[in-house]
Formats: C-alpha cells, sequence, structure tokens
C-alpha cells in the first residue's frame, strides 16, 4: 500500500507553488509532483537562443491535426521561470459582467472585494514593486504595493513624460523582482535585459520555485518529487473521492500516490487533459466533469507586440519593464467597448531579428535593437465553450477561434497613432520572434501605412486559463466557489482554470492569491 500524504500537489507553478508555501507551516503531510526538475543555473540561460533551451518541446495539436508547440516550461516553478514578472491585479469591474464588441464576459462567482485582501498577501509574497498613481482603472486597495515602484531609465522616462503630454496616464507596471534600488550592493537583482522571456540567472526574479518553494522544501512535513508526470487520477468505488495518483518517473516506471486531498496545478490545458484522461465508470466524460465544462472556455488572451523604433535616438535601456498605459482598457467615447492594456516588455536583440531584415527595410536590424521601444498588447478574449481542450488517446488538442479581433486592431490602431506622435520618424515594426522558439508563422498587422503588429499565433498560451471554471451552479461550472470539484469531494484545481473570465491584464497575481484563498479553505477543511 502507497504512502498517504494529507495533500498531494501535482505542479509547482504560481498555484501549485504558492499553495505549497501556504500550507507548508501547518505540519500537514505534503507531497508535490513536479513533471520537471529543477532549471539548471546556466550562463546560457541569458542568451536569446539558451533562453529556449527550458522551453517544451512537445507537441500538441489543432483539431485538423496540425501540430501546435505551446512551449510551457516544465521545471520546479513552472512557467513562472520564464514569465516576465509583471502582476496586475484584475480590475474591480473585471469581476462583473462587461460588454464587448464580440459579446458579454460574465461575472465571476466572487467579487473583487473577497479577493483583495489575498492580492495584498499575494503582492508581498512575490514583492511585488508599484504604485497606482496614474491609473484611471487601478482597483482600490487596502494596503499600498509592499516595494516602490521601480525607477525609469533615461529613454523610458522621456517616454512617460511624452505620453502624458499626450494627455495620456501612464504609471509604473507591478513587477515581481527583488531589486533593491537604494542599496544596490546588496540587491539580488542586478537590472539587466535578460528578465522577460528568460530564466534568471541570479534568482532575483520572483518566482514560484525562488519565492515560494524554496522557502519551505526542506521542511520535515513537505516532499517534493521532481520528473514525475501524473497521468491519471483514479477514484474509489463511489467516484466521490480520488483515492489514487498515477505518476511515471524519469525512468518509465509507474508509481502510486494517496493523499487525503488532491489539488491538480498543471496549468489551464494540462489540468484539463488530466481530468479528461482519469475519465471511468462513474465520470465517463472525465473526472468532475458531469456538465461537459472540463477543457471548455479555453481563454489566453488576444497579444500582440509592436516596437517603435527612432532612427534618430537610441535605447540604451537595461530593464524595459517599468511603464503601463490602461487609457485604453475600458474603451473610449467613440470606441465604447474594452480594448485593453499596454505595457512595455523586455528589449529586442538583434539575435532575434536575423533572417528577417526585409521586415525592417529601411532600418537594419541593428538599428532597431539599439533604437527600439518594444510594447506588449492586451485584449481580453471571451470564453467560448467551442474553444476547448479535448484528448485523443495520447494527444492534446486546442480547438480554440479568436474572440474580440476587433477590439484588437482597434488598441493596435490607437497605440500605432500614439507612437507617431512620440516622436519624429519614429517607425513601427513587428517584434519578430518574441515568444515564438519555434519559428511559427507570425501573423502581422499591416494596414499599408507602415504599421505592424505581430499577433501572438493560437499556440501562444502563456496565459492560459479557464478550463475548469468555478461556480455556484453544477450544471454549468467544473468547481465550486473554493476551486473543489462539484463531483469529488477531495479534488482542487488551484491555477488559472478556475477564470470564469480573462480580463486584459496578466492572470498571474490572480492565480497566486487564489491560490493563497484556497490554501486557507483547505487548511480548515483538515
Amino acid at each position: 500500500m502507497s504512502e498517504l500524504y494529507d495533500v498531494i500537489i501535482i505542479g509547482s507553478g504560481a498555484g501549485g507553488g504558492t499553495l505549497l508555501h501556504r500550507l507548508a507551516p501547518s505540519g500537514q503531510r505534503i507531497l508535490v509532483l513536479e513533471r520537471g526538475p529543477f532549471l539548471p543555473r546556466s550562463k546560457r540561460n541569458w542568451t536569446f537562443d539558451g533562453s529556449f533551451d527550458y522551453y517544451s518541446k512537445e507537441v500538441m495539436y489543432d483539431p485538423d491535426g496540425k501540430p501546435l508547440r505551446p512551449g510551457f516550461v516544465y521545471h520546479v516553478g513552472g512557467n513562472t521561470k520564464v514569465y516576465g514578472a509583471a502582476l496586475f491585479r484584475l480590475r474591480e469591474q473585471d469581476f462583473e459582467a462587461v460588454e464587448h464588441i464580440d459579446g458579454t464576459s460574465p461575472a465571476w462567482p466572487l467579487r473583487y472585494a473577497d479577493l483583495e485582501p489575498y492580492y495584498v498577501q499575494a503582492e508581498a509574497l512575490y514583492q511585488v514593486h508599484g504604485r497606482d498613481h496614474g491609473d484611471p482603472t487601478a482597483p482600490p486597495r487596502s494596503a499600498p504595493y509592499p516595494q516602490p515602484p521601480i525607477s525609469h531609465e533615461p529613454r523610458i522616462q522621456d517616454v512617460f513624460d511624452r505620453l502624458k503630454a499626450l494627455g495620456l496616464r501612464p504609471f509604473a507596471s507591478p513587477m515581481g523582482i527583488q531589486i533593491d534600488e537604494a542599496d544596490p550592493i546588496r540587491s539580488r537583482c542586478i537590472r539587466c535585459n535578460t528578465c522577460d522571456g528568460f530564466p534568471c540567472l541570479v534568482h532575483a526574479k520572483s518566482d514560484a520555485e525562488v519565492v515560494a518553494v524554496r522557502p519551505v522544501m526542506d521542511r520535515d512535513n513537505v516532499t517534493l518529487l521532481t520528473e514525475m508526470k501524473v497521468e491519471r487520477l483514479l477514484t474509489d468505488a463511489s467516484g466521490s473521492r480520488v483515492e489514487t495518483v498515477m505518476a511515471t518517473d524519469a525512468s518509465g516506471a509507474t508509481r502510486e500516490f494517496r493523499g487525503r486531498v488532491v489539488v491538480v496545478s498543471c496549468g489551464a490545458v494540462n489540468s484539463a487533459a488530466l481530468l479528461l484522461r482519469s475519465a471511468a465508470d462513474k465520470h465517463p466524460k472525465g473526472l468532475a466533469n458531469g456538465s461537459d465544462q472540463v477543457g471548455r472556455n479555453l481563454m489566453k488572451h488576444v497579444l500582440g507586440s509592436m516596437l517603435g523604433v527612432s532612427k534618430d535616438i537610441a535605447n540604451p535601456t537595461a530593464f524595459q519593464k517599468t511603464l503601463a498605459v490602461n487609457d485604453f482598457y475600458f474603451g473610449t467615447d467613440n470606441f465604447p467597448y474594452p480594448m485593453g492594456n499596454v505595457q512595455l516588455m523586455g528589449r529586442t536583440t538583434v539575435d532575434a531579428l536575423r533572417g528577417q531584415e526585409a521586415r525592417y527595410h529601411p532600418l537594419s536590424i541593428q538599428q532597431v535593437a539599439d533604437n527600439a521601444v518594444d510594447w506588449w498588447l492586451t485584449t481580453e478574449d471571451l470564453p467560448r465553450p467551442t474553444n476547448r481542450v479535448q484528448v485523443e488517446g495520447d494527444r492534446i488538442v486546442i480547438d480554440y477561434t479568436e474572440t474580440n479581433t476587433r477590439a484588437f486592431a482597434e488598441l493596435v490602431k490607437r497605440w500605432s497613432g500614439v507612437l507617431e506622435q512620440l516622436g519624429k520618424d519614429c517607425h513601427v515594426a513587428p517584434s519578430g520572434r518574441y515568444f515564438n522558439p519555434h519559428g511559427t508563422e507570425d501573423h502581422v498587422h499591416d494596414d499599408g501605412e507602415g504599421f505592424f503588429c505581430t499577433k501572438m499565433p493560437v499556440q501562444s498560451l502563456g496565459h492560459q486559463v479557464g478550463t475548469c471554471r468555478f461556480g455556484d451552479d453544477p450544471a454549468t461550472s467544473v468547481l465550486d466557489s473554493s476551486c473543489k470539484a462539484h463531483e469529488v469531494e477531495n479534488l482542487y484545481v488551484v491555477d488559472g482554470s478556475f477564470f470564469v473570465s480573462s480580463a486584459a491584464v496578466n492572470p498571474t497575481l490572480t492565480i497566486i492569491a487564489n491560490a493563497l484563498r484556497v490554501g486557507d479553505i483547505i487548511a480548515s477543511r483538515l
């Protein structure tokens, strides 16, 4: 008979790693099963090509059998090992029903006020730097950011000032990095240009491994097993409890584990796939899937990136992600629908642009790399039952059709106009292979006037949410408001799967805050 744990957590990313950190002091016996190893520390991690060494090369498929390579990161800390560390709260209105040009974004079963105390705790745990001053959509907060905003380097301060002169309201991006600008000698962060999309070689990025897992992993009541891929969850005869977690270790051998509580935190795609693979007599459509909602309502945002390149103004900025703009988030008088968020992203390098010289003519790729200011655009996509994760044998199938494309196009148009006004002779260009390591097709918007935006393709699933939505009605949701499965009394899902809408900011802080909330619930029930 396999050993019995109080809690088994499957996955160690923003959801699972944070949940472990919350539960570890309880003294309960906790087992964490992580699919990958610890991410190695290598100087190559700070090179453009080397940064992609740790992205999975696994293949998923679209409904027509076309291969998709989502590039997930399977290491302790999950996708946070390479995330950009932008840690936004959802806006207060995002928890309500919101009308979009393509339809309605539904209300959540809880409200912003319910999650706000956990946002405070999440920002403290992940050492978030920020300040809401200037953000017209800033939600109310019961405590200030735990760390001061990261200063703008001179070129970005100039952009900030120019945006304000145009009547916009830029503000400091909330960033989870461990920087102390008042004491740079002791600061863990060295303010480099390899943060966004790169593993941090000096462990100064507030990823789930660094801030959540490592501080508690050596406790006597915590067991962390790496390179352990969970294949199925088996229930007892009644189908009402998960009895056994079946996994495959690095040698290919099957291992079995038992837990009083089982928490799935594999990311919205893989969590849904695991539940679907766990179909059995009592759960013929997949574990906890009597509603037929497991895997449905996949959201990933409509995402794009742009470069504003001035031929005459260099951009020597090292750490660029210090500025965001939400003036278009909920729409404007002449476009009364939400458009989304604009924020700075990591710097483009000449290595990322090689082979695409024609796209940037008349600029050279060196000019682009030296002078570009890089922008990330996010528009909310809407939950659709037909946008879903399915399992066909060993294959994971992603069936996704984009929504809110007109809102994204409007945001691109607005921001292209802003960049044109920022400086004379400013070129707006696509950002090349950003987050596209496998050389797949770029989706480029060209309005005929030299304005471009690289839209992330369907396999860009870094903001994956929605596949096991929570709600009060078991007929239309997978989880209840505590993120426990309606149909399985000891099964929880704690990652982005629980979202009922995607909003238009990075989802990670909300995943972290919810993991803290659910951690308190689980602790009270054990």
